[in-house]
């Protein structure tokens, strides 16, 4: 086990050719709705375009990200200590281990991502408290053998004790021909129990704009599927949702009384956290 506090570098260097700056990708996108900096004129010609058919998203966007701030900090509330992030994203301050380490610094986290641009910026997310530990695993979602016996996870986290999962605006990337529900059955069944997930995830069923959008993610090679609300709820089979379980995510818990007066139309994504028993 390493020394706490200890911060695991990047290896590999990234050139320009496999940032592919020329086409739009759903990291970069994200950035650019939520005001972020590091994207490129495919990245936001894409935006423009995805806002056009739903103009609603970069509110759905800050939404979402604020549904995985509350629900970080309700699962550091019941005491976990170790979280797991799968499909990271470039990172937005304030990211997940910030969160959970305000409330306890001891917490230990593993950024999961295998996007280029994410691991360009992982030198710059891999900084927290002096008493936690931070790592960045470069890996996809589809491989949980990878994941779960990389040693940058096995040095950081201990899967014989409870373990947050976020899985955060990443399941609608995969498709149904990859196995979206065996992929978060394989992740959780390896988990303890005590171990919570975190799920958010583009609804088709809360406004028929937002299947316009990923028309067009889509038409720039990012494949997107949302899905509906009985459709997400099978993420979360034979675990018991906490909360007010999946809804749109702006009514999950929110902190703000004005969050939850705004449409379900408007934000278009489903959220819930759940326990393993």
């Amino acid at each position: 086990m390493t020394d706490p506090g200890t911060v695991f570098s990047v290896s590999g260097a990234v050139s320009p050719t496999d940032l592919a700056v020329d086409q739009a990708h759903s990291a970069r996108m994200y950035d650019c709705l939520l005001g972020g900096k590091d994207n490129f004129p495919a990245d936001r010609e894409a935006v423009e375009a995805a806002v056009a058919a739903f103009p609603h998203l970069p509110s759905a966007a800050r939404q979402n990200r604020s549904f995985l701030h509350r629900a970080a900090r309700l699962v550091a509330e019941f005491g976990v200590r170790q979280f797991l992030d799968v499909g990271t994203g470039i990172p937005t301050s304030p990211n997940l281990h910030e969160v959970v380490q305000a409330a306890a610094p001891e917490s230990r986290v593993v950024y999961v991502d295998n996007d280029p641009i994410v691991l360009v910026h992982a030198r710059a997310l891999l900084t927290g408290s002096p008493q936690g530990r931070i790592a960045y695993l470069d890996a996809d979602l589809r491989d949980v053998d990878r994941i779960l016996t990389a040693p940058e996870l096995i040095d950081t986290l201990d899967l014989t004790q409870p373990v947050a999962l976020s899985l955060i605006a990443i399941l609608h990337f995969v498709g149904d021909d990859d196995d979206p529900y065996g992929i978060v059955r394989r992740l959780v069944e390896r988990l303890p129990s005590g171990s919570h997930l975190t799920i958010s995830h583009v609804a088709s069923d809360l406004n028929p704009d937002v299947e316009r959008a990923a028309e067009v993610y889509r038409q720039r090679g990012v494949d997107i599927h949302a899905r509906s609300h009985a459709d997400i709820k099978r993420f979360f089979d034979g675990l018991e949702l906490v909360g007010p379980g999946l809804v749109p995510v702006q009514r999950w818990l929110p902190d703000d009384p004005g969050f939850a007066a705004v449409p379900d139309a408007q934000v278009g994504t489903y959220g819930a956290v759940a326990v393993k028993p």
